[in-house]
């Protein structure tokens, strides 16, 4: 199997990395290259469905369940926000539903976001998690059903 770094593990390892950087925008720059690193979705998971709500740009969310755990792959048209749901999915990709609804993602305030995004951004990263948890949820409800 797979070693997967824990919730928190992965959350230390991103604060850790952002604190080498001096500056928001060495910061900016370094979430833009993230984004620029996540793999580009498949046209055919660019629907009207995987859109997340509450993004002022598009970002498209996806999610599958293997062995028990979910794994999210998305794309945005915001280089910033492609960067954004990059750390999200490195951090909650390939755990179970039920780790990824107790996660309290503490490294985004940790690392100043929620302090250094504009209204809408943050608004946009809520929406993002949100929806990510409501895919936990949902594949959560499905395995008790079956």
């Amino acid at each position: 199997m797979d070693s997967i770094k824990s919730i928190g593990e992965a959350e230390q390892e991103i604060i850790e990395d952002f604190s080498l950087f001096d500056s928001w925008e060495e910061k900016y720059e370094y979430i833009i290259d993230l984004g620029k690193k996540l793999a580009p979705l498949e046209a055919s998971s660019k629907t009207e469905e995987n859109k997340v709500r509450g993004c002022q740009s598009t970002v498209w969310l996806v999610a599958e369940e293997r062995n028990g755990r979910i794994y999210y792959r998305a794309e945005s048209d915001a280089i910033i926000v492609k960067g954004l749901i990059s750390l999200l999915i490195r951090v909650l990709s390939g755990h179970t539903a039920s780790e990824i609804l107790e996660a309290r993602l503490d490294f985004i305030r940790q690392i100043g976001m929620t302090s250094h995004l504009a209204q809408t951004r943050s608004n946009g990263l809520l929406a993002m998690v949100r929806q990510m948890k409501n895919y936990a949820i949902a594949f959560q409800v499905k395995n008790s059903a079956s």
